[in-house]
């Protein structure tokens, strides 16, 4: 046996007759947290568009029904915020024509969108029928819905994972005889995950929104422990 194996056996045979005098280790895990919201807010966009072959037809069209849209919501504006409509878009497509033979016809397309934020979900339904009524593209989804306290609701689910990481800590070093030390490091990683609502709306449908899934907020934490 050469000089270096001797040395090896006879530290470990130290360590596990003097298992006191081993170096602490370390323990590596993650944790999870979540928290579970209704949301009470929302983030709404609406399109009017309007095609015809003379561009100054097309956002005419789209001129009216903007009108008529400011018109008939005109009772709730103090409600949206941020809202902003702005912007006209005007572009030109070329269409196949109905004849055959005949070449592509240009077309002007025309389009315009409203965008804003309620805080009070009541509004919804009402905006609706009323977008629904002059024809407006629209979409909802989930992620268009938020609770107006996130930051909040992201910090409880943050300190439930930073919790379950130092409770995992603990009963790991419990089984091995020993105590959670100071963390060495830790990430964060945070997410979404909404439950979808009941009805997802879109242009043409005639049913309002009749219920809003809850979401959860996660948050998990990949943390590094002493063991002491």
């Amino acid at each position: 046996m050469n000089g270096r194996n001797r040395i090896a056996r006879l530290a470990l045979s130290c360590a596990l007759l003097l298992p006191g005098i081993a170096l602490s280790g370390e323990v590596s895990l993650s944790g999870q947290g979540s928290v579970s919201v209704k949301p009470d807010s929302a983030r709404l966009q609406f399109t009017a568009s309007a095609q015809h072959q003379l561009p100054q037809k097309a956002t005419e069209q789209v001129t009216s029904k903007m009108s008529q849209w400011r018109e008939a919501i005109k009772q709730y504006r103090a409600q949206l915020e941020d809202y902003s409509d702005a912007n006209v878009n005007l572009y030109s497509r070329m269409v196949p024509s109905p004849e055959r033979g005949e070449d592509p016809r240009k077309q002007a397309v025309a389009s315009q969108t409203v965008s804003f934020q309620i805080s009070d979900l009541s509004l919804l339904n009402p905006l609706l029928e009323q977008a629904q009524s002059l024809g407006l593209d629209y979409y909802l989804g989930p992620n268009q819905f938020f609770h107006s306290d996130q930051r909040r609701l992201e910090r409880e689910a943050l300190a439930e994972a930073i919790a379950d990481a130092k409770e995992k800590c603990e009963f790991v070093a419990s089984q091995l005889e020993k105590t959670c030390g100071d963390v060495v490091s830790i990430n964060v990683n945070g997410g979404f995950r909404p439950v979808p609502m009941m009805r997802a709306e879109a242009k043409g449908a005639s049913d309002t929104v009749s219920s809003i899934g809850e979401r959860e907020i996660q948050a998990t934490v990949n943390a590094t422990f002493e063991l002491d």
